[in-house]
């Protein structure tokens, strides 16, 4: 059973990842074809292994932790509501009745977990899902799409308290998201209207999940957390990962814009993205790009030893990057309405820049040695 309509625009972003970043190896690959460096080996060169990369590492593991903190919440209040729904017998028209002041405390505590765990991945989802060893923790945990689409599938199905198994429903910020919201009714309670406060109507952004559904997706949440603390740990990030890193994650700007073009924030009631509804896509896209410049940071200096000006460069048009989509984000949050035909040309702009970006990094790379990883 597959359960939900992921939109398109995780695996979308997905296949772009993976296309761009076999284009620049294959033009890297034509330009070192070309060099005739009979020492080339493959290896990186002694001042590419002399990278400041600990920061990054330590990066991941903070992100990581925060992570895991959000979700045991999340997997607290997972738990706390599955008993209460079945001290009704799942009986969720007698829950609200009975029940109604403790369901509401419950669901906004789920979702002020969810809103804090939301940057805590993404700001650090430059290195989970440009790093290939690391990648499959993006796929389960942020980008991977349910069964109906095998090439971007989750690899993981949901073990439901009650014997139903859901095959590959879809990743897990999508699973504990759109129910919270009330954006996705197959995962939704059943037989009641999700007036979670009580108010005698329903709202845009109330929800009432499914209690068994929620309760499986938590204690998965919360083993992947886990799991990703643990490879966080014991990973020790090379010149290689981070130039990976960075040109797979960077040239992904007009998937995103999509997203955030069909989300709530822009199309309103007209939505066909059911996920960005607790933050708007424009702060996902933010945090990614934080994530990618401290990421360059741990590298420029290597950059820097072969072209100085090259790496001044680099980094100059990433935070100039970083910064539109910052001040993007920030319009909207003051209360500035985009429409759909900006945030396309908000997208291609972003999109420009970024290939440029991740076009100077594989030339930095070439030059360094340093060989990029295929995702």
């Amino acid at each position: 059973m597959s359960v939900g309509l992921i939109p398109r625009s995780f695996s979308r972003a997905l296949n772009t990842r993976s296309a761009f970043v076999a284009l620049l190896i294959a033009g890297l690959a034509l330009v070192t074809g070309g060099c005739g460096d009979d020492d080339d080996d493959g290896s990186e060169s002694s001042e590419a292994t002399s990278a400041q990369l600990a920061p990054v590492k330590d990066y991941l593991v903070e992100h990581a932790n925060d992570l895991s903190a959000n979700v045991a919440r999340l997997q607290e209040v997972a738990d706390e509501y599955y008993d209460l729904a079945q001290s009704e017998d799942f009986d969720y028209a007698a829950l609200m009745q009975n029940n109604q002041a403790e369901v509401e405390d419950l669901m906004t505590e789920a979702k002020d977990a969810f809103v804090a765990a939301n940057p805590s991945y993404e700001e650090m989802e430059g290195i989970v899902a440009g790093v290939p060893r690391l990648a499959q923790f993006d796929v389960d945990i942020d980008a991977g799409s349910d069964a109906s689409d095998p090439e971007s599938a989750v690899s993981f199905s949901l073990q439901v308290p009650g014997g139903k198994t859901l095959k590959q429903p879809g990743n897990l910020m999508f699973l504990t998201e759109t129910p919270l919201y009330g954006t996705n009714e197959e995962l939704q309670a059943k037989g009641v209207q999700p007036d979670v406060d009580g108010d005698g109507k329903v709202e845009f952004g109330e929800g009432l999940p499914d209690a068994a559904i929620f309760k499986a997706t938590m204690d998965e949440f919360a083993r992947q957390t886990d799991a990703l603390k643990a490879e966080a740990e014991a990973f020790e990030p090379t010149p290689s990962d981070a130039f990976t890193a960075i040109t797979i994650m960077t040239p992904t700007m007009s998937e995103y814009f999509e997203a955030w073009k069909n989300s709530y924030f822009v199309a309103g009631n007209q939505a066909t993205e059911q996920a960005f509804v607790a933050a708007s896509r424009l702060q996902d896209i933010a945090d990614i790009l934080e994530g990618i410049v401290f990421t360059y940071d741990g590298v420029q200096p290597l950059v820097a030893v072969e072209n100085s000006a090259q790496a001044e460069q680099t980094e100059k048009e990433l935070k100039s990057l970083l910064k539109f989509a910052s001040d993007l984000r920030d319009r909207e949050a003051g209360g500035e309405q985009f429409s759909a035909e900006q945030a396309d040309a908000f997208g291609a702009e972003a999109q420009t820049q970024a290939e440029a970006i991740a076009g100077q990094v594989t030339q930095a790379a070439e030059r360094l040695n340093v060989q990029l990883q295929e995702g």
